[in-house]
């Protein structure tokens, strides 16, 4: 008798764990949360060797649901031992069979006992669905040979996407630059047939922000288990109200390895900075120009939290490092440091919880006399912001109710008289942000159910939030006037109360600010905020 697993496979299961992720189909009455049911063992189900007689009706199929059930008793009981005969594919008219048996017939055929088939099965089928260029995934248990006793056949079945071609198109906020946009993508998924995506993506945004790409990801390439990625990209981006600058980024980015607590890449970037307005303060006209960024970026990952848009229980850490001027030493030559720790902790009642995090951050220049030499302005941190701190997992957490880039060291933009201002003393030319060498944010967020039912069912919920964070510059020999006293003095803070409302797509905060401190020039607001954040 065979029964076929199809979970979903939107998680991944851990081969570590007893319950591997999915949902049993086709087999309610099994036991196993994998989905994927211990059919094998048929040479169970005839253990006991009695001839039985031919029933009809009630009787066979009572006769029938005993003898599975005795079956399931043995396998809750004890492990069943039990060996892979054959493994079979079917439906692969363009997949590749290497690529399936790679992702999932090794892993079955490691299998030694019942228990372990099935969790290994139900990896499999998660694994496959994961490639996303099937359709649907079934993988079949069935009896082995029968003059093999103790084997099992099994069948994986795969769909092939109908459609090889997706692609949507959206308005979307991006808080960290102040900005709405339209951003495009177009998908080909599998043309050679190795799980390939090839994907074109462009964006425009309403400050004269613009974005295009294409890249091509692999799942694995040939012995290399791990992910392959590379994308070019061209990237223009308009700090000049914030820094007097505009940035263009052209580059090539290879993503090296990939796994749930590991990632590699690497960047090559021709990065020009320009100031159209002529009005750039001297330390941002002295970085004005091309220079080539070629950077090693690794990031460890570890995040065990119930939910990325409301976390009610867990914690997570996120350390990133990435070394720029690897292989050109007349290109920026930078270490770049940041760490990001934060736990959740329910309080049982109105589903409340308390988010608490710290992040920090360090870049400094490399090379001889390092510390007397100036780090590149678009790599150091800025702090402000409308981002959700709870969201925004990986770097360093926005200060809600104040601007974006509106904090840290400033310098006076230089003064271009008008012919339409007679008076100059009256025209102002404002301040370039210049961002810090050294950074660090905190967050404490209370959340909380509303009263109402109805709010409590579309998920809409309250919070009490916390802020603070502050910059400092450390180049150009500025660590000789640095003190942690100091630092920790002037660090800027705001606190305030908002209602959430949760999306499939993102996170709206409807929030009221309130500044506790800030210095001159800072640019904080006691005010309503909005805020849209994307969950990672």
């Amino acid at each position: 008798m065979a029964i076929p697993a199809d979970p979903t496979a939107d998680q991944a299961s851990n081969p570590a764990t007893d319950e591997p992720a999915g949902k049993a189909v086709d087999a309610p009455a099994h036991p196993d949360h994998g989905g994927s049911n211990a059919e094998a063992a048929d040479e169970d189900y005839e253990e006991e060797n009695e001839e039985e007689e031919e029933l009809d009706g009630p009787a066979a199929e009572a006769a029938e649901n005993e003898k599975v059930k005795a079956v399931f008793r043995r396998l809750s009981e004890a492990p069943v031992g039990i060996r892979v005969h054959d493994v079979t594919i079917r439906g692969n008219t363009k997949t590749r069979d290497a690529l399936i048996e790679a992702e999932a017939v090794d892993l079955i055929r490691s299998a030694a006992t019942v228990q372990d088939l099935v969790r290994a099965a139900s990896i499999a089928n998660a694994r496959l669905r994961r490639l996303e260029v099937f359709d649907s995934v079934l993988i079949t248990l069935d009896s082995g040979p029968p003059e093999l006793p103790g084997t099992t056949n099994v069948v994986i079945e795969v769909v092939e996407a109908a459609n090889p071609i997706d692609g949507n198109v959206g308005c979307f906020s991006k808080p960290e630059a102040k900005s709405w946009s339209v951003e495009g993508s177009l998908r080909l998924k599998n043309i050679f047939g190795y799980g390939d995506i090839w994907d074109a993506s462009g964006a425009y945004g309403w400050d004269q922000s613009s974005e295009i790409s294409i890249g091509v990801s692999l799942p694995r390439f040939r012995s290399i288990p791990a992910p392959l990625t590379a994308r070019a990209s061209l990237l223009s981006h308009d700090w000049l109200k914030f820094s007097s600058y505009k940035e263009r980024l052209l580059g090539l980015s290879f993503g090296l390895l990939s796994s749930m607590h590991h990632d590699l890449s690497y960047n090559l970037t021709w990065r020009t900075l320009t100031d159209p307005s002529q009005m750039a303060s001297k330390s941002i006209r002295k970085q004005l120009g091309h220079n080539l960024l070629s950077a090693m970026k690794y990031t460890y990952t570890i995040d065990q939290r119930d939910s990325h848009v409301r976390p009610t229980k867990g914690y997570a850490f996120v350390s990133t490092s990435q070394v720029g001027g690897l292989w050109d030493r007349k290109g920026l030559r930078f270490f770049r440091q940041e760490f990001d720790i934060r736990g959740a902790v329910p309080f049982g009642f109105y589903n409340a919880a308390l988010n608490a995090g710290i992040s920090a951050g360090v870049v400094l220049p490399l090379g001889r006399g390092f510390m007397g030499s100036s780090s590149s302005v678009p790599d150091r941190f800025f702090l402000g912001g409308h981002s959700s701190p709870v969201c925004s997992l990986g770097g360093l957490t926005s200060l809600l109710g104040f601007k974006t880039r509106g904090i840290g060291p400033t310098e006076l933009r230089r003064f271009v008289p008008s012919e339409s201002v007679m008076d100059d003393s009256a025209a102002s030319p404002g301040r370039d942000y210049l961002g810090g060498d050294f950074a660090v944010s905190a967050f404490a967020d209370l959340s909380f159910d509303l009263p109402l039912k109805l709010f409590r069912d579309a998920g809409i919920h309250g919070h009490a939030f916390l802020t603070a964070g502050n910059l400092a510059k450390l180049s150009e020999s500025e660590f000789r006037n640095f003190s942690f006293s100091e630092f920790g003095r002037t660090f800027r803070s705001s606190a305030g109360v908002g209602i959430i409302l949760p999306t499939k797509l993102f996170r709206v905060e409807i929030n009221y600010c309130y500044i506790l401190k800030q210095f001159e020039h800072d640019r904080g607001k006691t005010g309503i905020q909005f805020s849209f954040s994307s969950p990672m």
